[in-house]
């Protein structure tokens, strides 16, 4: 079964938008773990418009299930992984002010840069993912930089589904098929939602995880959030 990471970022924002504690974050993350999600994921911005660095801190101690920190590796970003060592850390090639992160790695360009960054994080044994594109070079050198796991970023199927959604996971079904091939991992994550993500599933061999935030977070709003993992959780059978 495919693992269910639930990003708390939206939570976050909500919070911090009256300056107080409501909701709280941590009892948040909890509920999803005690709901059946697999995971906990959060994306740090060097603004902490939404997770604050005493956030990651503070779920370090909380979070029981799998804690997967996404970022762009600058220093203070290394510095703090390298301290929490989470299970998993999701190299992200955001510029500061972005508002989502919305292309992969040009791993062909960064390859020396990335596996610098790999390789430190190893010696803290966290596995480390690389937000990508889904085409074949890019997969070769994120493996030749020493990823262990690619998370395709997914909002070009989520946009396009609707229209063709076998047109949508053409590019993708190809490209999972190749890291299988090689060896690497996959993830993927952005945009999928409660109607677009058993598709995905059911055509991606091998997916291991998939990290899910916005849909998640506003599916709670009219379902609840026990019966919105539930209902995730089902579309990943």
């Amino acid at each position: 079964m495919t693992r269910l990471s639930v990003n708390i970022n939206k939570i976050a924002l909500l919070r911090n938008a009256r300056g107080s504690d409501i909701p709280n974050l941590l009892q948040f993350a909890t509920d999803c773990e005690r709901f059946g999600a697999q995971g906990i994921t959060i994306h740090p911005r060097p603004d902490e418009r939404h997770i604050t660095k005493q956030d990651v801190y503070e779920l370090k101690n909380a979070v029981t299930t799998e804690f997967n920190i996404e970022g762009y590796p600058t220093p203070d970003f290394m510095e703090m992984v390298l301290q929490i060592r989470p299970e998993q850390c999701t190299l992200v090639p955001d510029a500061p002010g972005q508002l989502t992160s919305d292309h992969g790695w040009n791993t062909l360009e960064h390859t020396s840069f990335l596996s610098e960054i790999i390789t430190e994080l190893h010696t803290r044994k966290i596995r480390v993912s690389l937000f990508i594109d889904p085409e074949n070079k890019l997969i070769e050198a994120a493996k030749l930089a020493g990823a262990d796991r690619i998370e395709f970023y997914t909002g070009p199927y989520a946009h396009n589904f609707d229209k063709d959604n076998n047109a949508a996971i053409k590019g993708f079904v190809a490209a999972a098929g190749y890291c299988n091939k090689i060896g690497i991992g996959i993830n993927a994550g952005h945009d999928l939602n409660l109607d677009n993500l058993k598709f995905f599933k059911q055509h991606i061999p091998g997916l291991l995880e998939v990290s899910i935030g916005h849909a998640l977070v506003r599916d709670c709003l009219y379902y609840g959030l026990e019966n919105t993992i539930q209902l995730y959780l089902r579309q990943l059978e």
